[in-house]
């Protein structure tokens, strides 16, 4: 059968996160990739232009769409700036009985831009996190998760996790990526206990997307059947990789993508 994952997230104009960076994740991985587009951004690599929301009705009605035809092996979720948008995933899940979600809290751009809205705040930590496999945030995330200040060091970041597993996740990857140092330390955190993900830290520009990227990569390792850590550092080895190139890219005039297809041109 072939492996087949999902992606319910925003448009990204520019190409380099979003929508399509999963589905170019989702190829370079070898996982035929499938989308529910959750909002429209007129975005590149200097920020964030302007946000349409698609009417959650018509979320809904594409997930339906797709989920009673297509198998799809694992669901990432990526931008929903919307409380009415977030309950409709939610329900969408629950009605076709989708356990395998790989959820990725984005609230701000690489650039600098609000993704999500104050009060989708709440309604995704109350309503969507509890159906997650993996919650996947970076420092700032996890901390407006919590209301609680962004994490210094690996001890503050497995306490965050900690609290964040408590809210009702499977397992939480705390990213480490806007930390400091010569390596970028992700841990996973799970009821049983914490693994630490480790890679180089590269000084590149051209990050933006990372974060869909590493979500999305880990969707399509768990669609192909791999284990919740060995997809978790599959992935992070592959967007290590991907970033490492992204300056043989030359794409815009800000924060550029990561090369998802640095394995393959």
């Amino acid at each position: 059968m072939t492996a087949i994952a999902l992606t319910i997230a925003g448009s990204d104009s520019g190409g380099g996160a979003g929508i399509q960076a999963d589905l170019k994740t989702f190829s370079a991985r070898g996982v035929y990739g499938a989308s529910v587009i959750a909002a429209l951004t007129a975005q590149n690599t200097r920020g964030v232009q302007g946000i349409h929301d698609v009417p959650a009705e018509f979320v809904a009605a594409q997930m339906d769409s797709v989920l009673s035809d297509l198998k799809v092996d694992a669901v990432k979720i990526g931008m929903l700036s919307r409380p009415a948008v977030i309950e409709a995933v939610a329900a969408g899940l629950a009605r076709h009985g989708v356990t395998r979600v790989v959820l990725d809290p984005v609230m701000v751009a690489a650039s600098g831009d609000k993704l999500l809205s104050d009060d989708a705040v709440e309604t995704l930590r109350t309503v969507l996190l509890p159906r997650a496999l993996l919650l996947t945030p970076n420092l700032p995330e996890a901390a407006a998760l919590l209301g609680a200040p962004v994490a210094e060091d690996e001890d503050a970041m497995r306490a965050q996790g900690e609290r964040l597993l408590a809210l009702g996740p499977e397992a939480v990857l705390i990213k480490g990526g806007h930390g400091s140092g010569p390596e970028s330390v992700d841990l996973l955190v799970e009821p049983r206990g914490v693994t630490r993900l480790v890679a180089p830290r590269i000084a590149t520009r051209n990050t933006h997307g990372t974060g869909c990227t590493l979500s999305s990569a880990i969707a399509a390792e768990l669609a192909k059947g791999a284990s919740l850590a060995e997809a978790a550092r599959t992935a992070k080895e592959w967007l290590a990789g991907a970033i490492a190139a992204a300056d043989g890219l030359e794409i815009g005039s800000g924060h550029g993508p990561v090369h998802h297809f640095h394995g393959i041109w």
